[in-house]
């Protein structure tokens, strides 16, 4: 979470009005372990904790990558919702034939044979299947004592280590009469085993991961259950870990010899061992966690993903698991408890939070405690489970820890705990002549049967949404014939294909939608549902019954290819398997964090050699099994879902659509209160459909194969030149890019790749403008301009993103940022293609809607597009709508969002409505006035070829323009909030214990969270300097797990809680405590946060000297981590060389190295944190760094100090509406934006000059 929330302050200055924090419904299913960030569909391992996210956020800050988060490894299963874009396949999901592959290193030297008599080795490293690039070492073992197989992964070089267990029990395992038991019992393992219980409380596991730089975190899904965790060792003085692993003491760290385990890596194996052998579910644990339940459930609420999620469970065959309520509430889990709605904040004023006041019993339930000790004697057992963990230590080392550690796992002989039940003849008949052999074979029943199919269904959203979706029941993705073949993608790519002549480029030409996607929806082990998805345009709404028509004559344009034009299917199908080949080969190691949680699921279902390759070697075109999936996509085996806020108008008697649930009976969904009304599909409707769309359309036609595909791999490092220029004694990842061009408006950095030596090249280009920010119109009109590129690009750059080639242009508040990146071959005609069209775009944009009406039509889209995005962020969560609003306040020169919804719509905009040519005017004004321009090149390309980007870039934007003068170089100021002396000759002397509140209500009707963010102004970052900046960084990486166990774990106040260091545009630095709750209101909440920072300061005075120099060892651990791929590197370079645009040409050398400056600020004697080769007694001691500490929080975050800065941003839920306006005019509290408008004319701003700067 804190990664998460503190990313959103950090890239606000580059704010935009589509929220940041939207979520597609690609990862339905998943019930986050209580350190995820919210409830909603999760990326699969994308949510990092604790202090993972510190070590991102710190990156962020110190100019460093914070984009490790890939999946490196191929992934099929959807976990309930993989719908994606059509052919945008990712590395993950990619083809390969095995004999291009490389199979391990010959050199038999490479993998030392195990003498282990503990276990036994199922496959060795030479055996797996292997990118080119892929210099890791692999082993699966099966330990002895309990047949529980573990992947071992060898990797010498990286700075992270991680493990994960797999276990195969989800929500469909939840017994009847304890809805989300499955979800609840991952929530309690975390908290306390019997080994470490005494020692190190429930939080043990928690807070040593965190002390070793790391995260911990779990998801729940339908059928598994995930745990994972990583840890980033740094050498530390720490005891040994004993042979039989009985006291693997705290503060675990590097091992001092070559090859062992580190000391981190092997503390934190063994306190995860104990999820799986002694978990404790104390009884005082489950009450308070019961309430973390309950919490994560109302906080999805207003989620669309989760409400259109559980609608669809709610509407399937309720004697199949897949109905069931997976999160889980207070009430299910207690089977008739009720959660007081004050509880909470009663509980934490009269016991300061230690205790809750009541228990189940006593509200009308009982407690699940029995229930889940059941659960987990049943299903967490050794058969039932598979464990994946890399390390930096060799094959044999890691072997015998996993050995010491995991060899008490349980076993159950033939046990897995499911039942498998005889298919009855009612589901016979729906198994497509028993082709599709594992189809509704495990729970003996059909989830989506005859009566849940065919059906017409109409949905009302809570935000501007508009869309058309459609579910087909199909074979799982895991029945032998589809993993093998992958009928589903060679369809799903023709179905959402976008090139010209496909059914997206003629919808989105006539203005009816905005997207259109295809491909694999829910899945489980007996089914899962195909989905198509079209997002709509007001128009396309109106004529959903034209669009449908098509999107069927489209479909069976594409089934007499399958039946007539089999050699033409085969070619597609080739032409994806190609693709899959060139990205496995080239693909890089990416998150250990990511490959463990995968890999450990990925054991159930592959080989281990065929681990990294997973569903990614398909076999040859299968025509039998590609027409029997597409029969299967046809009216009566779908569900047709409308989504509309306007639906609610529609009745029997005024519709004139086709395609309308008018007859049917608005109800509500049980869990999350969506509203729908749902009609079976008429016969006529589904004749019409099957038979009247079998007029072709001349306008639409299949695809042409694809010209983009790459066949020149060749490396420019391995050119002669290149390596004659090389010097072995270079370690060249430490090489910063070079200056090739620096002249008056711009700047050309440069470094060739001879560390990853991928044949991939990354251009980035910001072009700086003071018109693009000048007001809110012309930065409407620039976000404009970029959707009528982006959507005029679209059907050409289309191909090169299938292979493998990306190119996107974003507008920003400092100009226009250009990223093309991909293969090197294909690379320069993209840009050329991308850069040239910008401006010729202009051009014909200038010549108005009479003379180009299709750009016309585009235009008009992009503002619908626009004002409906603008519009959906006020909906955002609470806690993300205080975070705005203290944006607005803490920084100067910003526009709200009320500013540019004026400009879409409202009177103004109907007396002044924006035009196309209005649009092209500033779009050229930006693009060829005033500017200046920074470029990097990186990765597979030399200086001949930057040099040609260069002139590329001089000719299309700089030839014709004006260099900036620094004066007109936009900036975001940050203002310095009042202390509590200022703050009372501003607004008086009855001013409230926090000086400057600002209030907000929550948009969304049926929002029932509120939300506060406490912030804490430190000071400008040039003042602080690196000690202070690493310090306030320190504070963070503490205070978040003190904040977390107190606010969240024991108090429960509410599932979201966080405590991060939050920058603002403007080089401010600041620190933020933020809590979203259901039951208790904005004030209490703030005091709560208020208390805890009193009892933390306490904490750190308490604290020996040693155990902060721990932590910071543990932040010095995080900034020193090495990039793990070419992206990787790309971003922290990228990241120094931008933010350098503002700060004049004395100082604007990139500080590419901050973030050592930063690590070695918080150096301790005697804690291994060297990361300079400075002599140990030039070190500051841990005393000397406990009181620097302490002086800096007692200066700037202590209540009673008088230069404390605080603010309090609160936001209320509807119902506490009544709260909200009982403060309106109240001293010192502002309730509305103009409120603060006035405010900023009292207020100073800081200095712009950042911390790595030389002080003058």
């Amino acid at each position: 979470m804190k990664l998460l929330l503190l990313l959103h302050v950090l890239i606000q200055y580059q704010y935009h009005v589509s929220s940041i924090w939207a979520f597609s419904t690609n990862h339905l299913g998943h019930y986050h372990h209580s350190k995820s960030a919210f409830l909603t569909p999760a990326p699969l391992l994308s949510t990092l904790t604790a202090t993972a996210s510190l070590r991102k956020a710190t990156n962020v800050a110190a100019g460093r990558s914070s984009s490790n988060n890939n999946i490196n490894i191929n992934h099929n299963r959807s976990h309930a919702s993989t719908t994606q874009k059509t052919c945008q396949f990712s590395t993950t999901e990619d083809t390969i034939e095995t004999e291009v592959v490389a199979t391990g290193t010959d050199d038999a030297t490479s993998t030392t044979t195990s003498t282990s008599t503990s276990s036994t080795i199922i496959t060795e490293n030479t055996n797996f299947i292997k990118p080119s690039l892929d210099n890791r070492q692999y082993r699966c073992i099966e330990l002895q004592s309990n047949k529980l197989q573990i992947l071992l992964v060898s990797d010498p070089q990286t700075d992270v280590e991680a493990a994960a267990a797999h276990v195969k029990a989800g929500h469909f395992d939840d017994p009847i009469h304890r809805p989300g038991l499955a979800h609840f019992h991952e929530h309690m393992i975390f908290l306390g085993n019997d080994k470490y219980f005494d020692k190190e409380g429930e939080s043990g596991f928690d807070k040593f991961v965190s002390q070793n730089g790391g995260s911990t975190n779990a998801y729940t899904d339908m059928e598994d259950t995930n745990y994972y965790f990583n840890v980033a060792p740094l050498d530390h003085e720490s005891a040994s870990v004993s042979d039989e692993g009985e006291d693997i003491s705290n503060n675990g760290s590097s091992s001092s010899s070559k090859g062992e385990a580190s000391l981190a890596l092997q503390g934190a194996l063994d306190r995860f061992a104990q999820f799986f052998i002694s978990p404790l579910f104390n009884e005082d644990s489950v009450e308070r966690e019961l309430r973390a339940i309950d919490s994560e459930y109302l906080n999805a609420m207003t989620s669309e993903s989760w409400r259109n999620y559980s609608l669809l469970k709610y509407s399937s065959n309720q004697e199949h698991p897949f109905s069931k309520f997976g999160c889980g509430n207070y009430n299910t889990l207690t089977n008739g408890g009720k959660l007081s709605t004050d509880t909470a904040s009663t509980a934490a004023e009269a016991n300061n939070g230690d205790t809750v006041e009541s228990d189940a019993a006593s509200s009308g339930g009982s407690s699940p405690r029995d229930d889940l000790i059941q659960f987990w004697e049943s299903k967490y057992v050794a058969e039932n489970m598979k464990i994946c963990v890399v390390g930096k230590a060799d094959l044999d080392e890691l072997q015998r820890i996993v050995e010491v550690s995991f060899s008490n796992v349980r076993t159950h002989q033939n046990k897995d705990g499911h039942e498998n039940t005889t298919v009855d003849a009612k589901t016979k008949e729906h198994t497509n002549d028993k082709l599709f052999k594992t189809e509704h074979s495990k729970y003996g029943i059909a989830a989506f049967g005859q009566d849940q199919l065919g059906i017409l269904r109409e949905y009302i959203p809570l935000v501007e949404e508009r869309s058309i979706k459609l579910l087909f029941a199909v074979p799982p993705s895991d029945d032998p014939l589809i993993r093998e073949y992958r009928p589903d993608r060679v369809l799903s790519h023709l179905i959402g294909h976008e090139s010209p002549g496909s059914l997206h480029d003629l919808l989105c030409e006539e203005n009816l939608i905005n997207d259109l996607s295809s491909g694999s929806g829910v899945n489980t082990a007996d089914f899962s549902l195909f989905s198509i998805t079209l997002q709509l345009t007001p128009k396309g709404m109106a004529q959903r019954d034209y669009v449908l028509s098509l999107l069927w004559k489209w479909m069976n344009l594409i089934r007499n290819a399958v039946y007539e034009e089999k050699e033409l299917m085969e070619k597609y199908h080739d032409e994806l398997r190609q693709i899959s080949k060139t990205h496995f080969q080239f693909r890089e190691n990416g998150d250990p964090t990511d490959f463990c949680s995968n890999a450990a699921e990925l054991l159930f279902d592959y080989e281990p050699e065929n681990i990294l390759l997973g569903s990614s070697c398909p076999g040859p075109y299968n025509d039998e099994v590609v027409k029997a999936f597409l029969d299967r996509l046809t009216p009566e085996n779908a569900i047709l879902s409308v989504v509309s806020p306007d639906l609610e108008k529609e009745t029997i008697e005024n519709t004139e659509h086709e395609c309308s649930a008018a007859s049917g009976t608005w109800e509500t969904e049980k869990w999350y209160r969506a509203k729908y009304r749902d009609v079976k599909i008429t016969d006529a409707l589904k004749e019409k459909w099957s038979k009247g769309a079998y007029e072709a359309d001349n306008r639409l036609h299949l695809p042409a194969l694809n010209d983009f595909l790459p066949t020149d791999f060749s490396l420019r490092s391995e050119d002669s030149t290149a390596i004659e220029s090389a010097d072995p004694n270079v370690d060249y990842s430490k090489e910063m890019p070079k200056l090739l061009v620096n002249r008056p408006g711009l700047q050309m950095w440069h470094k060739m790749d001879r560390t990853f030596k991928v044949p991939r090249t990354s251009l980035r280009m910001l072009i700086t403008t003071p018109n693009t920010y000048q007001s809110p119109r012309s930065m409407t009109l620039s976000r404009l301009y970029v959707k009528v590129l982006a959507d005029d690009l679209n059907s050409y750059i289309y191909d090169a993103n299938l292979a493998g080639c990306r190119a996107r242009v974003a507008c920003i508040p400092s100009g226009y940022s250009i990223s093309v990146n991909g293969y090197s071959e294909k690379l320069p005609h993209l840009l050329d293609v991308v850069t040239g069209r910008m401006l010729s775009i202009i051009g014909e944009m200038k010549e108005g809607s009479e003379a180009k009406p299709g750009l016309a039509m585009k235009f008009d889209k992009a503002v619908e597009n626009l004002l409906k995005d603008t519009k959906n962020t006020k909906y955002e969560s609470p806690y993300e709508t205080a975070s705005y609003m203290s944006r607005m306040l803490l920084e100067s020169n910003v526009w709200h969002i009320n500013n540019y919804i004026g400009e879409l719509e409202g009177e103004y905009a109907e007396k002044n409505p924006l035009t196309m040519e209005e649009c092209a005017k500033v779009a050229e004004e930006c693009l060829t006035g005033r500017l200046s321009a920074v470029l990097l090149a990186m990765g597979n390309i030399d200086e001949e070829g930057a040099h040609n980007v260069a002139q590329l870039m001089n000719d299309n934007f700089l030839a014709q323009s004006r260099p900036l003068q620094q004066e007109e170089i936009p900036r975001i100021l940050s203002l310095k909030m009042p202390t509590r002396e200022q703050a009372k000759r501003i607004f008086g002397p009855d001013i409230g214990d926090i000086p400057l509140v600002i209030e907000e209500v929550a948009q969304s009707e049926s929002e029932e969270n509120h939300a506060v963010e406490l912030i804490i102004q430190v000071g400008a970052e040039h003042e602080l300097g690196f000690e202070g900046v690493a310090i306030v960084e320190l504070i963070s990486q503490m205070a978040y797990t003190s904040a977390y166990d107190q606010l969240r774990t024991k108090e429960q106040l509410g599932y979201i809680v966080s405590a991060f260091s939050r920058k603002t545009a403007g080089s401010a630095a600041g620190f933020s405590v933020v809590v979203q709750s259901s039951t208790t209101l904005p004030q209490e909440l703030e005091k709560r946060c208020e208390a805890w920072m009193v009892s933390f300061r306490e904490q750190l005075g308490s604290m020996p000297a040693e155990d902060i120099a721990k932590e910071a060892a543990a932040v010095v651990a995080q900034l020193m981590e090495r990039n793990m791929r070419l992206a990787d590197e790309v971003a922290t370079a990228w990241g120094s060389i931008v933010s350098t645009s503002f700060v004049g040409s004395l100082y604007n050398t990139p500080p590419f190295d901050r973030h050592i400056k930063l690590a070695e600020e918080l150096k301790v004697q005697g804690t291994g944190s060297n990361v300079s080769g400075d002599a140990e007694t030039s070190m500051q001691t841990a005393e000397e760094l406990k009181s620097k500490l302490l002086s800096i929080w007692d200066k700037y975050f202590d209540a009673k100090s008088p230069e404390r800065k605080a603010v309090s941003a609160r936001v209320y839920g509807q119902k506490a509406k009544a709260e909200y306006e009982k403060n309106i005019g109240k001293t010192g509290i502002l309730s509305s934006y103009e409120e603060v408008r006035q405010l900023k004319q009292f207020l100073e701003h800081y200095p712009t000059a950042p911390y790595w700067i030389k002080k003058v």
